[in-house]
């Protein structure tokens, strides 16, 4: 599938993680879940921007952050353990035993026809409203809809956590993976 005709930006996005948590402020939020499992088992707290998100997970005094955002130079290097270019296919893991916290992580970007953007959106809209994901659309410069979705998943000892970013300029979609784990 050729995408000439599109700026093909992704290699601004990077998906980083931290050893801290982030303060809010420093995105553009538009969405804020809650999850806590368990009696102090562990809990997450999931934000979604414009182009972006962040997913904060904590267990006892241990925390790891996930962030995906666009650019992204913004943020501090205080805490930031890896980043990742978003583009391709990456994967990513963290179980070097420092904290209480196991993390995995997987993304794929993939650049699709206007025709074919314009109907995995419509896909992606009906699918963030019938599972309750935390979802923000946005209309671009260009005029057409952009779409963030973060869908989660509690489990005993693990956190999933699924996003999709669309992004009209390139016709492009970021996927991530992750998983959170209680070691």
């Amino acid at each position: 599938m050729s995408v000439s005709h599109k700026s093909f930006n992704a290699q601004l996005f990077r998906l980083m993680v931290y050893r801290r948590p982030l303060h809010p402020e420093l995105l553009d939020l538009q969405g804020r879940r809650l999850h806590r499992h368990g009696d102090g088992e562990y809990e997450a707290e999931c934000w979604v921007a414009p182009l972006g998100h962040i997913v904060r997970f904590q267990v006892d005094k241990s925390v790891l952050t996930e962030v995906v955002i666009e650019k992204g130079d913004h943020l501090p290097e205080t805490g930031l353990v890896h980043a990742l270019a978003c583009l391709g296919e990456k994967d990513y893991q963290l179980d070097d035993g420092e904290d209480r916290i196991n993390y995995v992580t997987t993304l794929q970007t993939e650049a699709l026809s206007e025709n074919l953007y314009q109907a995995t959106l419509r896909e992606m809209q009906d699918f963030a409203a019938e599972s309750d994901a935390l979802s923000h659309v946005w209309v671009g410069n260009e005029g057409v809809a952009n779409l963030s979705v973060l869908d989660c998943q509690k489990f005993r000892r693990e956190f999933h956590v699924q996003s999709y970013h669309m992004i009209a300029s390139s016709s492009m979609v970021l996927r991530t993976q992750s998983i959170f784990e209680v070691n």
